[in-house]
């Protein structure tokens, strides 16, 4: 059963071979018996629901990142197994714990990006945030339908535009918060189906072809924001539409970056996102996961230290694609609209919002002092 054992079994069950029992283990290595026995038993149920349980006829374990759904067993007269049967089921929880290592693992040697020259003159009270959310890079729309062509090429020239937009109309702050607030990348891998519901999704292009222009155009608007400010913190958000993608998005961009000491990247591992600018408290979260009432609790649960040491609070968040700003007792919640045109699901389903993004300056102490919007329409004139 070793390789169902977490390391702290391996070291009972090594104890227990070396010492002839798991009381004897138990005494040497200062733990009670119950310890290791309750230990032990847990792994036997662990390699039980992976398919091995030699004293119940059970010897055909299923793969690491599979739980055995079902075994069915047929007995000969004697009592022999004469056939069996074993059905698995993927196990969500330890294919995410895999993937998760796995894109560590590949990220840690991509090649790294120079640091870029700093800016000579910053305001040091000031950071400014730029948020895009829902970008549905990826995404197809027909203006005949949606009201606005949307394609690869279309999102990527106005990423580019109303960030430069943003970053020039906003103060000379030292810091920038650059959030990609979720739904960034439209699909989530090869087939396009949002990850949850597998709805099928208007996709522009194979997904290879979305990483690539998603790479290009993220890195192009960070080397610009160290040009304009000291420090970059970038928060990737997990969206319904990108589960996977923020997570390899988070892993990537911080191994690449490693050498660029001006920027950080969020690696929370919860969709529930936080940054301290002197007393001022930035959270972010999508929006897919909790309701906009409910984010203010949350996050001063989740983040009583920070909570406690600042006195301006805001949240930010998105998914709904349209504006909806409130304070709530010790919080404000900001729900970002879109700069993505809509596609046919949007479109049939009768949504309509206006498309914008927003750069808004905090002040150390002061919380929230500015704001910029930029729209289509403006880039477009």
């Amino acid at each position: 059963m070793i390789e169902f054992a977490t390391e702290k079994d391996k070291q009972y069950i090594e104890a227990i071979k070396l010492y002839g029992n798991a009381n004897q283990a138990a005494k040497v290595l200062g733990k009670s018996p119950g310890t290791i026995g309750n230990a032990m038993a847990n792994l036997e149920r662990r390699a039980a629901r992976n398919g091995y349980s030699p004293d119940h006829g059970m010897t055909k374990p299923v793969p690491d990142g599979f739980n055995a759904a079902r075994i069915s067993t047929n007995y000969d007269k004697d009592g022999k197994i004469n056939q069996q049967w074993v059905i698995a089921t993927p196990d969500k929880e330890r294919q995410h714990e895999l993937m998760q290592a796995a894109i560590t693992a590949m990220a840690a040697d991509l090649p790294k990006v120079e640091p870029v020259p700093a800016p000579t003159q910053t305001i040091d009270e000031l950071c400014n945030l730029i948020t895009f959310s829902d970008y549905h890079l990826g995404m197809l729309s027909w203006r005949k339908e949606g009201g606005a062509d949307w394609d690869l090429k279309i999102a990527e020239k106005m990423l580019l535009d109303s960030f430069l937009y943003m970053v020039e109309a906003a103060p000379k702050a030292k810091t920038l918060v650059l959030c990609l607030q979720g739904d960034f990348l439209h699909t989530d891998g090869l087939l396009p189906l949002t990850p949850a519901h597998k709805n099928v999704l208007d996709a522009d292009g194979r997904y290879s072809k979305i990483i690539d222009v998603a790479i290009r155009v993220v890195k192009q608007i960070i080397r610009h924001a160290l040009g304009r400010h000291q420090f970059v913190h970038v928060v990737i958000c997990e969206g319904n539409h990108d589960e996977t993608g923020s997570i390899w998005m988070r892993k990537m961009f911080a191994s690449m970056y490693e050498d660029e000491p001006r920027l950080t990247v969020n690696d929370s591992e919860l969709p529930f996102y936080v940054y301290q600018h002197g007393n001022t408290m930035l959270g972010f979260h999508h929006g897919h996961k909790v309701k906009n009432e409910q984010l203010p609790l949350l996050f001063a649960s989740q983040y009583p230290k920070m909570w406690g040491n600042t006195t301006k609070r805001y949240c930010h968040t998105g998914h709904r694609h349209h504006v909806d700003e409130k304070e709530f007792a010790g919080m404000t919640v900001v729900q970002h609209p879109t700069l993505a045109a809509r596609d046919a699901h949007a479109a049939r389903g009768g949504w309509i919002s206006e498309r914008a993004a927003s750069v808004i300056t905090y002040h150390s102490d002061f919380g929230q002092v500015a704001r910029n919007v930029v729209t289509p329409e403006m880039l477009a004139a």
